[in-house]
């Protein structure tokens, strides 16, 4: 059976209101925290943890827009996960793969659904970070331009910390992600639009 850690029930404020962090807590392969910096006044991301004796897993979910889309990912993909590594004996790419692509699935339906009456729903969205260790395996997903890095010591022992890239990040400034999206939206000659400003590309 997972547990929910769900961050906001553990979390503690700091003085400024903006941060929030949840002291150590034990999981199957040693110790988890969590800390959050809220950028905006209303705070639109969501970010969980499940643990089970065989299995830990982190969700980060970034919104824009709006908190409705990492709402509902933060309640939809959770589940996915632990029904279909159920179905099919144990966490693999491909499960993760399939409870990515049902929660996306739902939130299109509910959007579908909801523009009649509540049509700014189509203008949120959410990227989404997983890390997961099951059975001594680390296992690490994204969609968006979120990141998972890996904190370890450098070969010197402890007199260095090395930061690892884990995932790669899934934004327009990356040439094959910004060549998939013009391909998705041909008769919109802005949907990739150049600001010299920031020297980067942006939807």
């Amino acid at each position: 059976m997972l547990r929910s850690c769900c961050f906001r029930c553990f979390g503690r404020r700091n003085g400024d209101g903006l941060l929030w962090h949840m002291d150590l807590k034990p999981h199957a392969s040693g110790d988890f925290s969590i800390a959050v910096v809220q950028a905006n006044s209303s705070l639109e991301d969501q970010s969980q943890v499940f643990t089970s004796p065989s299995a830990t897993y982190v969700g980060v979910y970034d919104g824009h827009g709006g908190p409705e889309a990492s709402r509902f990912v933060n309640r939809h993909l959770f589940p996915y996960l632990h029904k279909f590594s159920k179905e099919q004996g144990g966490l693999s790419p491909d499960v993760i793969k399939k409870a990515f692509n049902a929660t996306e699935e739902d939130f299109t339906r509910l959007v579908k659904r909801s523009m009649p009456v509540k049509p700014q729903i189509a203008s949120v969205g959410s990227c989404c970070l997983l890390g997961a260790i099951s059975d001594g395996e680390l296992y690490v997903a994204n969609l968006g331009d979120s990141r998972a890095v890996l904190g370890r010591r450098g070969f010197d022992g402890e007199k260095s910390l090395v930061a690892e890239r884990l995932s790669t990040d899934h934004n327009v400034s990356c040439e094959n992600v910004r060549k998939e999206v013009e391909a998705l939206h041909p008769d919109d000659s802005h949907v990739v639009v150049y600001c010299e400003e920031f020297g980067e590309s942006r939807e």
